[in-house]
């Protein structure tokens, strides 16, 4: 009896075991966590900027720390609503400071 019920436990088992013999595409995401950029105010003006988690008001000179989610967008903000884009983070920014008028292009 038991060698009867672990002999239907392992043909379920494979029943809905999947094997890819031939894989179609090679595809690679990059993920960096845990990791964040400075961004430093260096125009002559007070900017609002959406991080992609939240709005932030920058005076000049001032500087934040956003999460480096690669991929995500830095937007600028108006009156609590997201605008145009300013850049797309990449992973060579993780860890950096990063001034905003070289990524204002």
């Amino acid at each position: 009896m038991k060698i009867l019920i672990i002999t239907l436990s392992t043909i379920a088992c494979l029943v809905y075991t999947k094997i890819e013999q031939n894989p179609t595409t090679n595809s690679t995401t990059e993920v960096v966590i845990g990791s964040s950029f400075s961004l430093v105010n260096d125009t002559k003006e007070k900017v609002s900027i959406h991080t992609g988690r939240g709005f932030v008001s920058l005076n000049k000179g001032s500087k934040t720390s956003i999460t480096c989610n690669v991929g995500k967008t830095v937007s600028w903000a108006n009156k609590g609503k997201k605008g145009d884009a300013i850049f797309k983070i990449t992973s060579d920014m993780c860890g950096k400071t990063i001034k905003l008028s070289k990524v204002m292009d």
